[in-house]
């Protein structure tokens, strides 16, 4: 289970921070806004691996969802946070993140500032069973084919279909 003592920092828009919250406040409905790291794994198919939720968690329990994604905890770097939850998660340490958007996440319990990064990996991906329910290699038509039907998070639904599949109109090059 997730510390919900846990100590985040709160931001403005920008990404400044302006003070702190625990993990259960932030999580509460208060919708303090709060940083998050995402991370984009695709290999050089053109595969994206997708994460699985555990059950025990407390937002969107049991549906698939990005490759990584984590809090930044309080004093910590946003980079730094995204190295420390991809090799806590998926045991990745050789990986060179880019950078994709920062973007307002709203949901129904929470509001997240977050940083979006892709990177490209063809090593092996070691799910942690202490934070995941497993974890999968999916193509663009597997992706296509679970939209919209409750597989995914709503949040990851969104980010795929509006940061990650376009940049400036375009698809992106994997």
């Amino acid at each position: 289970m997730d510390n919900q003592k846990e100590l985040f920092p709160v931001v403005d828009e920008e990404g400044r921070v302006i003070g702190s919250i625990k993990r259960s406040e932030a999580h509460d409905g208060s919708k303090v806004l709060h940083p998050v790291v995402h991370l984009h794994l695709f290999n050089s198919k053109g595969e994206l691996y997708l994460q699985k939720r555990p059950e025990w968690k407390d937002i969107q329990p049991g549906k698939w969802d990005t490759s990584t994604g984590g809090h930044v905890d309080l004093g910590e770097e946003v980079t730094d946070a995204l190295r420390r939850e991809v090799r806590e998660e998926l045991g990745v340490t050789a990986f060179e993140p880019v950078f994709v958007c920062r973007y307002v996440f709203e949901g129904k319990r929470e509001r997240e500032l977050v940083y979006v990064y892709r990177t490209v990996y063809d090593g092996v991906v070691t799910p942690n069973p202490e934070e995941l329910a497993g974890g999968a290699f999916f193509s663009e038509q597997d992706i296509k084919e679970h939209m919209g039907k409750g597989f995914f998070t709503p949040n990851f639904e969104e980010e795929y279909e509006e940061r990650i599949r376009k940049v400036d109109g375009e698809k992106v090059k994997r």
